[in-house]
């Protein structure tokens, strides 16, 4: 998502812009038929850091072939600069960067710095966090939409629960759980069920007969957060920094797994700044979320995500891009 938010500023500053990823992930899914880049690569490669023993070798010569790759993709479209959000998608382009001495500027999505950009970090010509006080640029990088579509919430109409896009069990358990209370409520449900789990979900609604817009997977997202006047949701960066700009407060489950456990230290900064609330997945999720329905205080809140939230984040990093060269 931060790629797209940067190309969409780049186009708008003049620039071409490319993309190099990997065959996994989600870097498929999002750019490989449609997208604002001129060139798309997927190159070949996997986690290292979730690796053991001869499966840890075998990821890095993966990145070690990439990044042979990557960097003669560099050198055929005559790249100026890379712009690298961490991860092994980002570490075969970010290390053909440094090695053919193209400016390589970081951008670290979580509250707890990656591996890739906390090694890179002393050799990029700029590293920008949206925990970090001291950034030269304060924020995250998304689309336009999300600002351009902000709203104060005042009352709760609506609750989206994103699952993801394959799913968060706990959080379509949730919404399952809470379903008929909500209906009773007067409160309309949107639910990213996501692709493995959308099948499950949408039977569960039928038994409980609970009318709900259900998705698997969708790129309409900002439009339907847009219409929410309060998210469930895992604490991914992207998607807790595009309801922070569209002022939609949340109520933050962190995936368990998460590296480092960053998603529970991204959304304990939106809860140490009052701009939202988090539970870990076990018991009592249903009790704790209902709870905190009768006790929203939404507007507060609200008002304090786009306070803090800044626009124009993704502009003012490709222009700082262009600056320093």
């Amino acid at each position: 998502m931060i790629a797209e938010a940067l190309s969409e500023a780049a186009l708008k500053e003049g620039h071409e812009v490319i993309f190099i990823g990997s065959t996994k992930g989600q870097d498929r899914k999002y750019f490989a038929n449609e997208s604002n880049f001129s060139y798309v690569y997927f190159l070949e490669t996997t986690g290292v850091v979730n690796q053991k023993g001869l499966g840890k070798i075998k990821a890095l010569y993966r990145v070690f072939k990439a990044f042979l790759e990557a960097r003669k993709i560099l050198q055929k479209h005559k790249i100026e600069a890379v712009y690298s959000v961490g991860g092994f998608s980002a570490a075969p382009a970010s290390f053909a960067a440094l090695s053919t001495s193209i400016p390589l500027f970081i951008h670290e999505q979580n509250a707890v710095a990656g591996r890739l950009n906390a090694l890179l970090k002393p050799f990029a010509k700029s590293f920008l966090s949206a925990y970090d006080a001291d950034a030269s640029i304060k924020g995250y990088p998304t689309k336009e939409i999300f600002s351009q579509s902000a709203r104060v919430r005042e009352s709760l109409k609506c609750i989206i629960f994103l699952g993801g896009s394959h799913g968060a069990r706990a959080i379509n358990d949730l919404a399952l759980s809470v379903a008929t209370e909500l209906q009773k409520r007067g409160i309309a449900l949107i639910h990213q069920a996501g692709e493995a789990d959308f099948k499950r979900v949408e039977e569960a609604y039928k038994k409980l007969g609970v009318e709900v817009e259900l998705y698997s997977f969708t790129k309409e997202l900002p439009s339907l957060i847009a219409r929410a006047d309060l998210a469930v949701s895992r604490a991914g960066a992207s998607t807790l920094w595009e309801l922070t700009a569209n002022g939609c407060p949340a109520f933050f489950i962190p995936y368990p797994y998460a590296a480092g456990d960053h998603q529970f230290f991204n959304a304990s900064f939106i809860v140490e700044h009052k701009m939202g609330w988090c539970e870990r997945e076990g018991e009592q999720l249903e009790e704790k979320f209902l709870a905190i329905l009768d006790d929203l205080d939404l507007e507060k809140k609200s008002e304090k995500l786009l306070t803090y939230s800044q626009n124009d984040v993704a502009k003012k990093m490709i222009q700082a891009v262009g600056k320093s060269l």
